[in-house]
């Protein structure tokens, strides 16, 4: 607070798992309290004579995810399955509105990348490969957040919306993050900038600038793309922001010193780091030399300015005093939480459905089984309370409904019954009609999700294993899919009698179960509407596979999903056969690194701290940011990306220890026999 009653910073973020007073359960009330202290500081001319508000800008990417107890929507490749950019809309405007409840004005949403190779760790965070739905999208969520353009534009119950991150994240070679777009011009706009087509129409005050390169040259430094296409070409007359320390990783720049940023377009600089001084220091002294002008620093200013006045912070009162600040009774409201379960509905996409097992009777005696099932957290994913959705309990999802919980309250109104049973462990002499098994992808966010193919549990199949030994007991097996993105899961698919893609539904588990079970009277409650918005691979190989390719051979294409509908209809999708190849064509695939920790711990290994005092071993799982037992502190820093290291100090108190662990084996001899190592990087001071 006081840095900003001292410097007046025009603007300031929470990043993802980050919170007032580093807890991780603030409520409303702290959130509330941070923002007023900082705005009141910012408006304080004590020191240079100048009231101008600043604005809190926080990731709420499928809700406002940060904050606990907040409404949780499925994330993006959900919505896209949904095909509703109505719905789309009313849910932007209930994020804004939890969002302003704490309040916050500025939200870093939507991300319209159109993802071309699913092996990206953030393809989650995109609505479909289809350019057409992102701009559509693009348009109904930034009027969700911001308001229309002619009927309450930016009101009290709107926050200031940030199209992201231009340009063509979605289309980098290999799927890597941050990694290089090589696409030709025309294709660039064609596929990748649709989505800003579409936000911008609908009047998005802000883009953020993306890490990604285009035919090698970072975003952050590309006065072609920021200034001569963003705001000349395409009228865009709002600010550009850049994302954590970006414009670090411009040729010739360091976090501390970039005027090649500022001068290709970039009007304000995201520096949450320490860095923040010596950067603010460096381009005071770059426009005072020349080798940043005064005119670049006025049309920046201009810029910001005018984004601040169009969102009336200049009029409005102090956070906390503005109509929805501090009405708590909005953080996961009833009827929010009604618009969540009807996204997670409609994103459901069936893809098998042999003998017509579902929908299910709510009379029947089920088995609820896998990891998944009864885990919010995991069911969430990534951006969920923290940045990787990881180290979560149900407890830090209150109000929330768990995928088990959801199917136990279904059965038991009916006169069913559901047992939860993690591994599938059941009574012989009670079986069960039918198995529920939820099982997917831990979670992740960028960085951290990228992988090398896209084959489900490659070398551990151990879901796969209790799918099969739920069918060999003769119990018919309905599998529902927690994922980010298509992975390949013909071995799973076999395993199935039905098979259900739930993607990332977010908080309210209940919405599947809406749709498995009948009414108590055999009527459908919900049909399954969702269609496949990303084409599903035919191997693992298979991880550039977009509609419109000139090769295209999906295992199935864009646009599929069967319905309950479909027992009657003659035009309905040819079914998955039961003996898909199970081929993972693994000896074309060369041995290839295995990260334990790679920017975060990679699943399903965890990191612990512990302490040894005489006999007693204490150890507790990371969960935040920055942690401390009586011995050991951890928390994270930026040694060349965002928060990618590890400071670990001990006290000398007792022993301490930081370790990494796995809850299961896993058959790790073909390293052994080609002598790897296992390498770590120290710094010992």
């Amino acid at each position: 607070v006081e840095d900003m009653r001292k410097y007046g910073f025009g603007s300031y973020l929470n990043g993802g798992g980050s919170y007032p007073n580093q807890d991780k359960h603030a409520t409303p009330a702290d959130w509330i309290a941070l923002a007023d202290a900082m705005n009141q500081a910012s408006m304080d001319d004590s020191l240079d004579g100048i009231s101008i508000p600043t604005m809190w800008g926080t990731d709420a990417v499928h809700g406002h995810n940060n904050v606990i107890g907040a409404t949780l929507f499925p994330h993006n490749i959900g919505l896209g399955a949904a095909h509703h950019p109505e719905l789309i809309q009313q849910i932007a405007a209930i994020t804004a509105k939890e969002v302003m409840v704490t309040g916050i004005d500025w939200v870093f949403a939507p991300t319209v990348a159109v993802v071309r190779d699913d092996r990206w760790g953030r393809t989650y965070e995109g609505y479909s490969e289809d350019p057409v739905i992102v701009k559509s999208y693009s348009h109904a969520i930034v009027e969700g957040l911001q308001g229309g353009n002619d009927k309450d534009f930016l009101s009290d119950q709107h926050v200031i919306a940030t199209v992201k991150h231009f340009l063509g994240d979605g289309g980098t070679e290999g799927g890597d993050d941050q990694g290089d777009n090589i696409a030709s011009e025309q294709a660039l706009f064609d596929i990748h900038a649709q989505g800003y087509v579409g936000g911008l129409t609908a009047g998005a005050q802000t883009v953020m600038a993306s890490f990604n390169s285009w035919h090698g040259a970072k975003n952050h430094g590309n006065p072609y793309l920021l200034t001569d296409v963003l705001k000349a070409r395409m009228g865009f007359d709002g600010f550009v922001v850049g994302d954590w320390n970006g414009h670090g990783q411009v040729e010739g720049c360091s976090n501390e010193s970039c005027p090649q940023a500022v001068n290709a377009g970039l009007d304000v600089f995201m520096v949450p780091t320490a860095a923040w001084k010596p950067l603010y220091e460096n381009t005071i002294a770059q426009v005072k030399s020349g080798l940043i002008s005064k005119a670049r620093i006025d049309d920046a200013v201009s810029r910001i300015l005018r984004v601040k006045i169009r969102a009336g912070l200049f009029e409005k009162p102090s956070p906390a005093k503005r109509p929805l600040s501090g009405k708590t009774e909005l953080i996961g409201q009833a009827s929010h939480r009604d618009v969540a379960r009807q996204a997670v509905r409609e994103s459901l996409v069936l893809l098998k459905n042999n003998q017509h097992l579902l929908p299910l009777s709510p009379k029947a005696k089920v088995l609820v089984a896998g990891d998944a099932a009864d885990n919010i957290g995991k069911q969430s994913g990534g951006w969920s309370i923290t940045w990787q959705g990881t180290d979560n309990q149900n407890a830090d999802f209150p109000g929330a409904t768990s995928i088990y919980a959801g199917i136990a309250k279904a059965v038991s109104a009916s006169g069913g019954s559901a047992v939860l049973s993690v591994d599938g462990q059941f009574d012989t002499a009670n079986k069960p009609d039918v198995a529920i098994v939820v099982f997917g992808e831990e979670p992740y966010a960028e960085g951290n999700g990228d992988i090398d193919n896209l084959e489900y549990q490659r070398g551990n199949k151990r879901d796969l294993a209790l799918l099969q030994k739920l069918k060999a007991a003769g119990v018919p097996v309905v599998s529902v899919f927690i994922s980010g993105r298509p992975l390949w899961v013909n071995p799973e698919l076999n395993a199935s009698d039905a098979f259900v893609a739930a993607w990332l539904p977010g908080t309210e588990g209940a919405g599947i179960s809406e749709v498995l079970f009948t009414q108590a009277n055999g009527d459908v409650q919900y049909d399954f509407t969702g269609k496949l918005s990303f084409s599903w691979p035919s191997t693992p190989q298979q991880t550039q596979v977009n509609v419109h390719d000139s090769d295209y051979s999906p295992l199935l294409p864009y646009g599929y999903g069967l319905s309950y509908a479909d027992k009657a209809n003659s035009t309905a999708p040819a079914l998955l056969s039961n003996s898909l190849s199970e081929d993972n064509f693994s000896e074309q695939v060369q041995l290839s690194q295995k990260p334990l920790f790679e920017r975060a711990v990679k699943a399903p290994w965890k990191m612990l701290i512990g302490s040894v005092e005489g006999d007693k071993v204490s150890m507790e799982p990371i969960a935040s940011s920055v942690q401390s037992n009586d011995v050991v502190t951890i928390k994270t820093f930026d040694k060349q990306v965002q928060e990618d290291a590890r400071h670990v100090s001990f006290n000398g108190k007792a022993l301490g220890f930081v370790s990494l662990q796995g809850n299961f084996p896993e058959d790790l001899r073909a390293y052994l026999a080609s002598k790897s190592v296992l390498s770590i990087q120290l710094k010992v001071g």
